[in-house]
Formats: C-alpha cells, sequence, structure tokens
C-alpha cells in the first residue's frame, strides 16, 4: 500500500515502454495503465513531430498511443497549462492525466485559482526539470559549439551537467555552464527556476537519486498527494508498475542535486535582475526594450495569468488602437495585471516576435513583490493579495459606482 510521502523506485512492467522509456518508463506505464482502467478519459502531453526541436501537444485516448508521449524534448518549450483551459473545456468535463514541468504544474494551480481550470478532474504527474532549451538556439549551439549537423541529431539529454548529443555517427556532450556562459544552452527563464521538482503534483518523478544497479532502469517517485497515492496502489497490485523502497543515499543525493539547482537559480537571478539595475535606470530599460512591440498579442495570448474575457489592452480609452509601437500603457496594464502572479514559465519571451525580454521584466518584479508581500505563486490554492474578485462582477461595480479601489489590502 503506497502513502502520501512516500519515495520509490518504480519502472513499468511493460517491455515496449520500457524500451522506449529513459528512466524506466514509470512515468508512462502510470498514464497507460489510468486509460486501460478508465481512471481517466485522457492524457494530455508532448510528443516528438518533426525532429527533437518539434514538440506537439496531443490528447491521447488510446493505450496503445501514450508509447509516443514516452521520453523528454529538452527543446520542447510548451506551456500545457493554458492549453488545457483553451482546447479542453477547462477540465470541465473529462478527467485527465498530464506529465507536468514546475511551470506546467504552477500555471494549472493559477488558472483554477481563478476558476478556469479543474483541478478535480486532473492528475498531475510531476517530473523535475532543469530547463529546456529554445529549439532555435539549440540548433545554432549544436552547429557552431558542437560542430555537428543540427538535422542528423536524434537525442538530446541534460545529464550530470551536460548537454548530451547523440548523431549519426556518434554522441557528443559539453558542460551546461561552460555553454550558459557563451550564451548558448538554457532559456533564460529556466536558469532563473527554483521549482525544479513539482512537488504540488500528485506524483513527483525524475531520474535523480536512481542509483546504483537501476540507474537509468528506474524512476524515482515521491508521493505528493493522496490522490497519487491511490493511482499508484492501483498500478502496483495490478502489475502495471513495480517499486522498491529509495534507499538513503539515492533520496539524499537527489536532495544535493536539487539544492545545486538553487544554488544556481539564484546566480542567475542575481545576474539576470542585476543587469536590469533599480529605480529609474530599470524603468528606462524597460521601455525602451518595450518600445520595440508591434502588438501582437502573443504574451497575452500564451500567458496562463492571462485569463479576462475583456483585456483592458484593447480598450481604447488605456491603449490607442492601432498604434504601433503601443504607448507604456500597454506594458503597465500586463505588469499590473500579472507581476504578482508570474509564474516564470517564460512563454511571453519565447514567443514574443520582437525578442523583448518580457520574462525577464515580469519575473523580476514577481520576486520583488513576493519579498514584500509573501505571496508565491502557482503552488497552493491562495490568492495573490492584491488579486480581483470575480472580473464580472468587479466590471459591474467598476461600472456602477466609477470607483477603481478594489478593497483595503491594510485594513485589519
Amino acid at each position: 500500500m503506497v502513502a502520501k510521502g512516500d519515495m520509490l523506485y518504480a519502472w513499468t512492467k511493460d517491455q515496449e515502454l520500457a524500451k522506449r522509456a529513459e528512466c524506466g518508463g514509470a512515468v508512462t506505464g502510470l498514464l497507460k495503465f489510468m486509460l486501460e482502467k478508465n481512471l481517466v478519459d485522457g492524457v494530455f502531453g508532448v510528443k516528438k513531430g518533426q525532429d527533437i526541436y518539434d514538440a506537439v501537444p496531443v490528447f491521447v485516448t488510446d493505450p496503445k498511443e501514450v508509447k509516443e508521449l514516452a521520453g523528454s524534448l529538452h527543446c520542447g518549450t510548451l506551456l500545457l497549462s493554458k492549453l488545457v483551459k483553451k482546447y479542453l473545456d477547462e477540465a470541465n468535463n473529462m478527467r485527465i492525466a498530464m506529465p507536468v514541468k514546475g511551470c506546467d504544474m504552477m500555471g494549472l494551480y493559477e488558472l483554477a485559482k481563478r476558476k478556469q481550470v479543474n483541478l478535480d478532474n486532473v492528475v498531475m504527474i510531476g517530473v523535475n526539470c532543469g530547463g529546456s532549451v529554445s529549439p532555435v538556439t539549440a540548433r545554432k549551439m549544436i552547429q557552431e559549439k558542437f560542430g555537428v549537423d543540427p538535422d542528423i541529431v536524434h537525442k538530446e539529454e541534460i545529464d550530470k551537467g551536460q548537454f548530451i548529443i547523440e548523431y549519426e555517427g556518434g554522441h557528443k556532450g559539453i558542460s551546461m555552464d561552460e555553454l550558459e556562459e557563451q550564451g548558448y544552452g538554457r532559456r533564460a527563464n529556466c536558469r532563473r527556476c527554483k521549482l525544479k521538482i513539482p512537488r504540488q503534483a500528485d506524483l513527483a518523478c525524475g531520474n535523480w537519486g536512481v542509483i546504483g544497479d537501476k540507474a537509468g532502469k528506474a524512476t524515482f517517485v515521491e508521493v505528493c498527494s493522496e490522490k497519487g497515492a491511490n493511482i499508484l496502489t492501483q498500478a502496483t497490485e495490478a502489475g502495471a508498475i513495480e517499486t522498491m523502497p529509495a534507499p538513503e543515499k539515492g533520496i539524499e543525493i537527489r536532495k544535493k542535486t536539487e539544492n545545486a539547482m538553487f544554488k544556481l537559480a539564484d546566480k542567475w537571478r542575481q545576474k539576470d535582475f542585476g543587469s536590469l539595475g533599480s529605480g529609474n535606470q530599470r524603468l528606462s530599460k524597460i521601455m525602451s526594450e518595450t518600445s520595440r512591440c508591434i502588438k501582437c498579442y502573443a504574451c497575452i495570448e500564451n500567458c496562463p495569468i492571462c485569463y479576462c474575457v475583456e483585456c483592458s489592452t484593447k480598450k481604447p480609452y488605456l491603449v490607442n488602437p492601432g498604434e504601433v509601437p503601443p504607448s507604456f500603457m500597454f506594458h503597465l496594464i500586463r505588469f499590473t495585471h500579472v507581476a504578482d502572479s508570474c509564474i516564470n514559465c517564460g512563454q511571453c519571451q519565447e514567443l514574443c516576435a520582437m525578442d523583448i525580454p518580457n520574462a525577464l521584466f515580469m519575473h523580476a518584479l514577481q520576486v520583488d513583490l513576493e519579498e514584500m508581500f509573501g505571496y508565491k505563486p502557482g503552488v497552493d490554492m491562495t490568492l495573490p493579495v492584491l488579486a480581483l474578485v470575480e472580473e464580472p462582477k468587479e466590471r459591474e461595480r467598476l461600472a456602477a459606482t466609477g470607483s477603481d479601489q478594489i478593497f483595503d489590502i491594510f485594513k485589519k
């Protein structure tokens, strides 16, 4: 019987899945088991498209197709949480299982607390994440630093501090520190991320801490909820998954790996946020960078915090229609709406047509606000200190009273 708080090694008993998987196939095995036993209506995940630089979101209902989700794509930079709201009916009328990175999980929490996703119908299988690499950066890095044609690379991985590629004729690895100091490597937001093991998911899985003869053949699983415990128990009793207690040394190594990632994130935060300066210097830099904006709305469309039916950036009395670049008010609206809840997913920067470092600006503000108010986004159902009430009611109140005072946050 599995219980919340257990730390285990787990692996699939399905030999076909085990061959395709990277560390025992426990995640893929659990997803397949849930579909086979009708515990969920579908699995929402990511599969490889044309090549390793092409991550494709897919909703799977046939257990035989779950194998397409095996393995990891570090050059896939999708955020799944907003897609649940946009394309899967907010999980209101279907039960969904999802493998999630830390930012996917945080996005789901932020949407759920705003009543945009029904987490009761979602099973989150968290996966450890050391970061992802932009497809454009990855191709350039492999060409210039590895001296390999990126089109012949069929597999990549991040392991023991190296970015490793396998290609026709061999394999090669280069230190991630070396790559990142030269402007390659992980996305900037991933470097700053401090949620490497998504314990707010139902299960937190990965290869960190798997040692001995199970290295590469098992998944480290931390049981984080009763829902996760029940599913793993059922899968084990049905013979789909096999488990054993994680050894103390493995648990210690996992923790050391996580702490090392924290220290690295602190280093990058200090460097990135320091480059912005403070006060008027920071404001001037943000205004200068955002002056390239063409108002394509990619940042808003892909942000898991932006959910308003009526976006204030489209109000003509706030932002002049047809004006490009838009006034700085366009960006101020986004900062005031999103900054306290920014999960540092990087989508606003990754998808910006003008390469504006939006995620850097937003994340720097979020960290400042977290220090001021203590609110940490994406980890539970607590609302941010300055959260609006339900949007339709708030708009009705604003129209009726003409007052923009939401509530007195300092009221005793």
